[in-house]
């Protein structure tokens, strides 16, 4: 196996996720992917002060505020379910970025969640 499949593996393993643009980093500029992963083991993957739990819910909490693309923000939404976040406690989380950030951003990690969850719906009845 080569260098840039078993970083991909390494990510995959200690994010619990890969995105298109990781496997397109490792194929065509190794070393800096190599050198973020650094960066990310120390901010992110490594077990620290705060839970994975806790980093991945300020994850969804930062990119949903920034707008980033649904994938990431699905990435981390499913990240925390498998560090054992609920659905509620995500909900809650996006519905705090309301008032600070905006009903688009919030409407951004509603539909990452909507995506990642099982909902329940009110329909009114048909006259």
């Amino acid at each position: 196996m080569d260098e840039a499949k078993r970083c991909l593996q390494e990510m995959a393993r200690t994010r619990g996720y890969v995105l298109d643009y990781h496997k397109v980093l490792v194929a065509e500029d190794l070393p800096f992917i190599r050198s973020l992963n650094g960066v990310l083991a120390v901010s992110y993957t490594d077990q620290r002060r705060l839970d994975r739990k806790t980093k991945e819910l300020l994850f969804i909490a930062a990119f949903t505020a920034l707008g980033a693309a649904k994938d990431v923000i699905k990435a981390h939404i499913e990240g925390a379910k498998r560090h054992g976040a609920t659905k509620e406690e995500i909900l809650e989380l996006l519905e705090l970025l309301v008032l600070p950030c905006g009903v688009p951003k919030f409407m951004l990690g509603y539909e990452a969640w909507t995506e990642s969850f099982t909902v329940r719906r009110v329909e009114l009845d048909q006259p």
